[in-house]
Parts: C-alpha cells; sequence; structure tokens
C-alpha cells in the first residue's frame, strides 16, 4: 500500500468511528449496525474484563441497542487518539481511546460514565470500510443515579 492510499484508507476507517459514535449519540441503531459487516461480533467489557454485553450481526446489534437505550437517555460519545493499522489494502486495525456518558430518565436503570478503548477489525468490502469485530474495554466505570 503506498503512502497515499494510506492516508486514504486511514481517514475512511476514522470516517466509520465518526458515524459509529454519531449514531450511537443520536439513537440511529440501524445506521450504526449498517457500519458492521453482516455477522461481525460487538462485545463490551466491564473494567474487570467480564462481557457486559454480546451481539453478533447487524440485526442483533441494532435490537440490543434500540432495547438497552430509552428513547429519552442522552447518550454522549468522544473518541481519542486513534491508532490505525494496515494488515492489507482490505484489511486494518485500530484502536481508540474513548470515553462515554449515558444519562437515563428517572426510572430507569441507572447511567454510566466509562472511559476506556474501542479495539475494531475493520475490512473493506466492495470499496466501502466496515466493521468486521468490535470490543469495548473499559479502564473504568462509575454508575450514576
Amino acid at each position: 500500500m503506498d503512502d497515499l492510499a494510506r492516508l486514504v484508507a486511514t481517514e475512511d476507517v476514522r470516517r466509520v468511528m465518526a458515524r459509529y459514535v454519531y449514531s450511537a449519540d443520536h439513537h440511529r441503531w440501524d445506521d450504526l449496525a449498517a457500519l458492521f459487516l453482516p455477522d461481525a461480533p460487538f462485545i463490551a467489557s466491564t473494567v474487570d474484563g467480564s462481557v457486559q454485553a454480546r451481539m453478533t450481526g447487524r440485526d442483533d446489534i441494532a435490537g440490543q441497542l434500540k432495547a438497552r437505550n430509552h428513547p429519552d437517555s442522552v447518550l454522549v460519545h468522544h473518541l481519542f487518539s486513534s491508532e490505525i493499522d494496515f494488515e492489507s489494502e482490505d484489511s486494518a486495525t485500530g484502536v481508540w481511546a474513548m470515553e462515554d456518558i449515558v444519562t437515563r430518565p428517572a426510572g430507569e436503570p441507572a447511567g454510566m460514565h466509562g472511559y476506556g478503548h474501542y479495539r475494531v477489525r475493520f475490512t473493506r468490502l466492495d470499496g466501502r470500510w466496515l466493521i468486521a469485530e468490535l470490543r469495548i474495554t473499559r479502564l473504568r466505570l462509575d454508575w450514576t443515579y
């Protein structure tokens, strides 16, 4: 991969993650799920490494996220300091430091303020970068009531 192709691919991958957080913050779960390969896993872990959520495939991702997030919840996701490596012209991995804040309406389960990393594998399919696997690993997770 030459330097120009690598720069273009890097920006394309960053834009996938930007669309991911935008879609999450605006409760656009079907748009978020469309960023994944049809059978891609999405796994979120707690600070101790235990699995908090496991979803597989677009329908499961969109369905679980809709069920877990009250329409009146406020979600805020921040991405920082991306590190992207290309295994080939059509395969990449990336790590983003992240922060997410979930505020839920009264009577709903606790909200949260989390810190950690998105660890993502990407595949370019028909010229479009998609998430092949996404893992959230947590460094800190504060529950808010």
